[in-house]
């Protein structure tokens, strides 16, 4: 039996406070980082290829890096994108993201200074895009990769109506 008063328990986890509903983002995200660790690492996979069958010998050490590098971010991605999470609380947005180094950003409405959204080619055509959310602070500007268009737009715009009001009470 716990001490505390029920009034002050709180979460084990600072990870997952109680009572938040976590949304996640897109699985799309997942293929957009993979297109893009393939091309990063293509090239040189392919140049080491070359490589490797014109000298041979040790020469394919590149290559077998490369590809234990290959698998590991295949293992990993997926991992990373189900890590992804926000939360729209009354007074606040919280974004989750890590596997190993986990981050939970608290992002009051009232020190928003503005949103923005991004999309590059590349999550245009996986109808995707990313809510940049920028404070006064540098340290405590947050990001939401990975939403689909619509909910990013929704996301944007509500937590611009928030902001505003929330700053007109200072």
């Amino acid at each position: 039996m716990s001490d505390a008063p029920a009034a002050l328990a709180v979460s084990a986890d600072p990870f997952a406070p109680s009572g938040v509903t976590w949304h996640s983002v897109s699985p799309k995200l997942t293929t957009a980082r993979y297109v893009s660790a393939a091309i990063w690492l293509g090239i040189p996979l392919v140049a080491a290829v070359v490589l490797g069958i014109i000298f041979g010998g040790w020469v394919w050490t590149p290559t077998v890096v490369l590809g234990v590098l290959a698998v590991w971010i295949s293992w990993l991605v997926p991992r990373q994108v189900r890590a992804y999470g926000y939360a729209e609380r009354e007074d606040d947005l919280l974004v989750r993201k890590g596997v190993m180094f986990r981050s939970l950003v608290v992002v009051p409405y009232g020190r928003m200074q503005f949103t923005d959204v991004s999309s590059g080619p590349l999550m245009r055509k996986l109808g995707i895009a990313e809510v940049k959310l920028h404070t006064a602070s540098a340290s405590t500007d947050a990001t939401i990769p990975g939403l689909p268009e619509a909910e990013a737009a929704r996301v944007k715009d509500r937590l611009t109506q928030l902001g505003e009001a929330r700053l007109a009470g200072l």
